[in-house]
This record gives C-alpha cells, sequence and structure tokens, in this order.
C-alpha cells in the first residue's frame, strides 16, 4: 500500500513538472523556477491556513479570523486578499500578476519571519498573463486526498531539483543531489542538538535530518538549525523550502560570504554538514592570512577548500562531528599547503572516515568528488546514549565509486541498499551498529592506521587503501577509468612537484650552488 502511494507521488510530480515546462514558454529556467516556487509556496500557506481554519470554526472560544491563533500554532496568517480560492478565481485575469504581488506583499506584511523572502515580480509586463494562469490553474488542480498535506513539501522539494538539473552547472550552485545528501545525513544521523551549515544552499541538509528525526520516531524541534548563505536568491529559496516544512531555522545572509564574514562567530554546533563550492580562487584569502580558524595551516590564497575544513572544525563542539562534500583533489593535493594542512588534520585525530564517491551525482559537472567526516573526540565520543569505540590512530576508508545506477544519460543515484551499505559500514566501524561487526571488505572498505597514512604521505584516496574486490569483473566505464587515471596522474605530478622543491632546497644547500 505504502509503495502505490509512493508511485502515485512521483507520478503526479513528474506530470506537474510536465505541465509547468509546457506552461513556460521563452522563459529562462532560472527565472521560471522563482514563478513556480513562489506559487506552490502560496498554496502550501493558503492549505495549512485553511486546515487550521477549519479547526478553529469547530471551537467556540476560538476566533478563525485572528492571527494569533494560527502564530500559536506555528501556521502562518493568510489575509483574505492572499488566500489561494481568491486567486484560483481570478486565473485567468489579465492582471492575475498584479493579484499576485498583492497577495505576497501581504503576506509579508503580516508574517514578520517571511519579510523580504517572497518573490514579488508577477505582474512584470514580460511575463505572460497566460503563462501565469495556467500555473494557477495547475496547482489548483492538484488533488490531494490520499496524498498527505505533506505532499506540496515534496512538490517544491521535487520542483527544486528538477529546475536544479535543468541549470546545469548554475543548479549545482543552489541544490546539492538528494544521493549525496542522503549519504551524510545517514552517516552522522544529526537527530539532536545544534545543527549547522555554512553554505546552505536550499537547506536540504536540514529538511534531511529533519526526515530522519521523524523515521527515528522523533519530534521536529529536537534540532536547532542553523546556517548561512551568500547568494541571497538561494537564501530565500532555503527560508521557503524550510518554512513548508514547518522548520524552525536561523538562516543569516551577507553578500560578503561565511569565510569572510562568519555570522556566527561564538556559537558550536554537535553537527555539521557541507557542501562548499569546488575549488574557489576568488574567497579573498589573501586578507584573512592571521585568521584565528586556521589552526592547522594558512589555507592558500588560491584555493578555499581547506579554509572551508578549518571553518568548519573551528565550529565544532568537542564531541561535535561533521560531513564534508570536497572536489577529489583535496585528498591529493600538495599545492602551497594544502599537503601540510591535511598532514596536521590527520595526526591531529581529527579526520574520522573518507568516501569517495561515483562520478555524475552532481548536475552539470564530471568533477569526482569525495566525502570527509571529522569527529572533535574520537576516544570516548558519543552518539544519543551510545559509546562510540576508540578509534584514534585509525581512519576509515571507504571506496563507493561502484555504487549507484544511471537514472538518465548524465544523471546517477543512490539506491536505498547504496545508503545502507555505506552508512551501515560506517555505523558499525564506529560502534553504533552493535548487531554488525565491522570487517574490511577488499575493493570497498578498509580501517588503516595513522601510520599506514603516513606511509601514503598522508594522501587519502580511498583507492590506495581498499585494494581491489575479489573476483571483480573489469566492468568500469571509460569515463570512470580516465576519472581514475586522472586522478592517479595528478597525485603523481604533486608528488613529483614535491620531489623538485626537495632537491632544489638541496642543492641551495650546497656550497656549489
Amino acid at each position: 500500500m505504502q509503495s502505490k502511494k509512493k508511485n502515485k507521488t512521483a507520478t503526479l510530480e513528474a506530470s506537474l513538472m510536465l505541465a509547468a515546462e509546457q506552461l513556460r514558454g521563452s522563459m529562462d529556467p532560472a527565472d521560471y523556477k522563482h514563478i513556480v516556487l513562489g506559487l506552490v509556496f502560496l498554496r502550501y500557506l493558503s492549505e495549512a491556513f485553511d486546515k487550521k481554519q477549519t479547526e478553529l470554526k469547530q471551537d467556540n472560544l476560538a476566533d478563525p479570523e485572528d492571527p494569533e491563533e494560527y502564530q500559536a500554532e506555528n501556521v502562518f496568517w493568510v489575509p483574505k486578499i492572499a488566500r489561494w480560492a481568491g486567486i484560483a478565481a481570478q486565473a485567468r485575469s489579465p492582471d492575475i500578476g498584479k493579484k499576485i504581488d498583492e497577495a505576497m506583499r501581504a503576506i509579508e506584511r503580516d508574517n514578520e519571519s517571511l519579510k523580504g523572502i517572497l518573490h514579488k515580480d508577477y505582474g512584470n509586463p514580460n511575463l505572460d498573463p497566460n503563462i501565469l494562469g495556467g500555473l494557477v490553474d495547475l496547482f489548483t488542480n492538484v488533488n490531494l486526498v490520499g496524498l498527505g498535506f505533506d505532499f506540496l513539501g515534496r512538490v517544491y522539494e521535487f520542483f527544486l531539483a528538477e529546475f536544479a538539473g535543468k541549470e546545469g552547472k548554475r543548479g549545482g550552485d543552489f541544490y546539492t543531489p538528494p544521493s549525496i545528501v542522503r549519504t551524510l545525513v545517514e552517516m552522522i544521523e544529526p537527530i539532536y542538538g545544534r545543527v549547522y551549515d555554512p553554505c546552505c544552499g536550499t537547506g536540504g541538509f536540514f529538511v534531511q535530518s529533519e526526515k530522519l528525526i521523524q523515521t527515528h520516531r522523533g519530534k521536529i524541534g529536537d534540532i536547532a538549525i542553523y546556517g548561512q548563505e551568500r547568494n541571497n536568491t538561494t537564501w530565500k529559496l532555503a527560508k521557503m523550502n524550510l518554512a513548508i516544512r514547518g522548520i524552525d531555522a536561523d538562516i543569516r545572509w551577507n553578500t560578503e560570504g561565511t569565510l569572510q564574514k562568519d555570522a556566527l562567530p561564538d556559537l558550536r554546533f554537535e553537527y555539521i554538514l557541507a557542501n562548499p563550492p569546488f575549488n574557489v580562487k576568488d574567497w579573498s584569502g589573501e586578507l584573512l592570512r592571521d585568521d584565528s580558524r586556521w589552526k592547522y595551516g594558512i589555507p592558500p590564497i588560491k584555493n578555499a577548500n581547506f579554509a572551508w575544513i578549518q571553518h568548519i572544525i573551528h565550529h565544532l563542539t568537542p564531541n561535535g562531528i561533521a560531513g564534508v562534500v570536497l572536489a577529489n583533489g583535496s585528498m591529493s593535493s600538495n599545492t602551497d599547503t594544502e599537503g601540510d594542512i591535511r598532514k596536521a588534520l590527520i595526526e591531529s585525530n581529527l579526520v574520522d572516515c573518507m568516501v569517495a564517491l561515483p562520478s555524475q551525482l552532481f548536475f552539470g559537472t564530471q568533477i569526482p568528488a569525495c566525502l570527509w567526516i571529522f569527529a572533535r573526540n574520537r576516544a570516548s565520543g558519543k552518539s544519543g546514549t551510545t559509546e562510540l569505540r576508540d578509534r584514534r590512530e585509525e581512519m576509515l576508508f571507504i571506496d563507493a565509486r561502484s555504487l549507484g545506477h544511471m537514472i538518465s544519460r548524465t544523471q546517477r543515484v543512490f539506491s536505498d541498499e547504496d545508503f545502507r551499505k555505506i552508512a551501515g559500514t560506517y555505523h558499525a566501524w564506529r560502534g553504533l551498529n552493535h548487531k554488525k561487526e565491522y570487517q574490511d571488505i577488499a575493493g570497498f572498505c578498509k580501517l588503516a592506521t595513522l601510520d599506514e597514512v603516513a606511509q601514503h604521505n598522508y594522501v587519502l584516496t580511498p583507492g590506495r587503501y581498499v585494494g581491489t574486490e575479489i573476483n571483480e569483473e573489469d566492468e568500469e566505464s571509460f569515463e570512470g577509468k580516465m576519472q581514475s587515471l586522472v586522478s592517479q596522474l595528478y597525485e603523481q605530478m604533486d608528488q613529483a612537484l614535491q620531489l623538485q622543491k626537495q632537491i632544489r632546497k638541496n642543492l641551495d644547500g650546497l656550497i656549489y650552488a
């Protein structure tokens, strides 16, 4: 029964996207997404309001037109001018755009937390009112019976993913694919305490964390959510994405960005989840040379990867844990100070686990990526009431490059079995799963000592440690082989560069130089 409902939901989501695309005309997906997502959000607010109003009308002591009655239940007050029934009745009016803008302004006026968040350009003369009216009709005709009220939240998330895919690389700037989000969330399990994302995009890590809590029979509110986002448009999408889920969060925005202007400098967090922009060159590194966050080495001016890592570690509590997505180069590069910082992190017993990801998980880019798991206390850390095993002087390496399946010519996703395999292996190693003893699996996972890592010159590429799967057939794609070979080549080039530097240093020390 549950499977039928899930299939029905997926089919309806796809049908909505197809219908919305047919109404798009010549609009760019980057602009069109704000039109569509704004309307989904408006429909959600009105639906939640109507549901609560029906309950209040049945209570003789309640006033259905008192905004405080709704605010007390964490429901947004929707003034009459903004209620969906009225908007739907005017869907084919030539000034429907103006009506929607008025509705959005009225909602922002009466709900402080939504001020400056909603899209208010529906009256733009360049927007065909027929397209807009068609979209209003489309979302009016969505039958929520049998789907559950949360369906509109899933529709919003579905549209975010679809638009990210259509925008390609630009879409990846605001949206982290669900396969990566869910992998990290299931590995570190943020089910209580404070959760932070310093580059939160549209809030995907937060939404998935709340889903995990519900799976564990917890309650929304068991975690306190904090985040920061540099892009104002993306910040607005995040605020709406969380509001539509009923998730209260402190999400900050400033034009400087997290590295240059940390909006939460004094806070520390039990859990941090992040997908920082890869290999950013222009991050004002030259202005931050003396920053107190760089306890393990000053990051290179032309690459922000290890600035992000140290910012995240800086914000962890003494027992905190973090999961970070980074480009593969972070595992092996020795450019500038990167190799020294990586060595310092490892020797400080902060790096818990490394996961190599398959290609084509991201929208619009083939850059291979990996997951870094950091733990502040690897000696006697806790997860809830569970004592974690002492993993000092050890690390876990997982090579997940063979996992996942293609759902299109360019997009790979993980299955439920893939999530269980990765997260289950990590949990068994850390001691979170007492029903399963950890074992090395050739070609997939390996427990390595820090001495072994040192022998590999502190390079953290999992393929170096896990070896080859026994009786494995060579079914790796040409693209996969090329990525692996190129990665190895980069490692060797970095090593050659280090060797050249050492030779020059030795020669400089000779009296003949």
